[in-house]
């Protein structure tokens, strides 16, 4: 095995499960190129034969300097296996099927897909794939989390409160999509401009869904935040994807991710905005985020995209929130509410009113909020009364609010610090 670290106990190497997802996907996308995407399932086997072969090589002779190539050209050889055994009965991608006839042309075009820029494409090719507009959201963001991000169903599951059976019937319903199709979404097709959206908005679901995250086993899943960064730098890197939207997607996720650090203490509970230690936010990511940003306004568009991510450079900007810009931030929720109106931003704009201007016209705004109804099973919504009224001294009816906000929780972690908040209304 090239470039193996040969003595190192496979007991001491600390494998990255995030390298085997992200080497998943890149291997999918070159083989789906070969074999075409009807043979999709094909491409995973030969894929999962790669990583179970280097688990049994590895643990004897040790991990590789580069396993990322190594698991490549161990993909790459079972592929040429493959079509070495099967291209008389079987049907490949129809745009390089021809030239496996020829032993001459087959290591050459096997080795153009796993080519870095080929493989960028491809993988481009099947986020819109993944992402076409007659799929329901549930079914392209169970693809791309499979397919793109390596996910298993049962990961997938426990990230969306969802069972596995149904996770499973997804993630098939979606392949069976897929297979009907005689190629990939082509990046030059007229359709880029009207299916990009969908894929923005799928990418920004995967990545709330790790921020905020309703599995019972954490509140926050930064597997799915760095997967979904990724995937969004992916778009935003191409000329024909990377529009003053997308970038001010990348951006917003990059600030959110920065303040990953601060969202839980050290006890692993969930640390509010006011008690974050805002030296553990990421600098580097803040930074990036800013200039991500500021590329997005080069465009005359204005974007969801830009004002979340314009709220949330106001957020890690500040060096407190009492020296917070709260007015502008309030500002921005009034445009934001102008372009896409919901109930969980007005509710974010009423804790930003009560932040500028007092717990009563905080309270007013959430009071006030249309579809209020809507919010009935979100813990965070009760929540929100709950501070308002303790910071007025109502503390009965702030503890009302936080057992209320207890009950809703969806996870321990919430739980906790729905409980903390509902014991402070004795003490303070």
């Amino acid at each position: 095995m090239p470039n193996a670290r040969r003595g190192v106990p496979w007991s001491h190497v600390q494998l990255d499960e995030h390298l085997f997802r992200r080497e998943s996907a890149r291997m999918v996308a070159a083989l789906t190129r070969i074999f075409g995407v009807h043979n999709l399932s094909l491409a995973e086997d030969v894929v999962q034969d790669a990583f179970c072969r280097a688990l049994e090589v590895w643990k004897v002779r040790g991990v590789p300097d580069n396993p990322s190539a190594w698991l490549m050209a161990t993909a790459k050889n079972r592929a040429l296996d493959v079509i070495r055994r099967e291209r008389t009965a079987a049907t490949f991608a129809p745009e390089v099927s021809r030239l496996f006839e020829s032993e001459w042309t087959l290591a050459p075009i096997v080795d153009e897909a796993f080519a870095t820029e080929i493989i960028r494409d491809e993988q481009l090719r099947m986020m819109f794939s993944c992402c076409d507009p007659r799929l329901k959201e549930e079914v392209q963001i169970a693809l791309v989390l499979n397919i793109l991000c390596g996910f298993g169903a049962q990961e997938i599951a426990g990230a969306f409160l969802a069972g596995r059976a149904a996770v499973e019937k997804r993630i098939a319903r979606g392949k069976q999509s897929l297979a009907t199709s005689q190629r990939l979404f082509d990046l030059t097709d007229d359709d880029v401009a009207s299916r990009l959206p969908v894929v923005q908005r799928a990418l920004y679901l995967l990545f709330n869904e790790g921020y905020h995250s309703a599995a019972a086993d954490s509140v926050v899943r930064t597997e799915l935040c760095r997967e979904a960064i990724r995937l969004t730098e992916l778009l935003a890197g191409d000329a024909r994807t990377g529009t003053p939207s997308t970038h001010a997607l990348a951006a917003l996720m990059s600030l959110h991710a920065a303040r990953l650090p601060g969202r839980l203490d050290g006890a692993g509970d969930l640390s509010a905005l006011v008690d974050q230690d805002r030296s553990t936010w990421d600098t580097a990511l803040i930074a990036h985020g800013i200039a991500l940003l500021e590329q997005s306004a080069r465009g005359s568009e204005i974007s969801v995209y830009h004002l979340e991510a314009a709220i949330a450079a106001a957020h890690v900007q500040a060096p407190s929130v009492a020296r917070t810009d709260w007015r502008t931030i309030v500002e921005l929720y009034d445009r934001l509410m102008g372009l896409a109106p919901s109930p969980v931003v007005a509710l974010n704009r009423a804790i930003a009113v009560a932040q500028h201007a007092g717990a009563d016209p905080g309270i007013d705004a959430l009071e006030r909020i249309a579809g209020a109804e809507r919010l009935a099973a979100y813990p965070f919504y009760r929540a929100a009364f709950g501070e308002l009224e303790l910071r007025r001294g109502q503390r009965d009816a702030a503890r009302s609010h936080f057992e209320a906000a207890v009950h809703l929780a969806r996870n321990a972690t919430e739980r906790r610090h729905f409980e903390k908040r509902m014991q402070s209304c004795d003490s303070e």
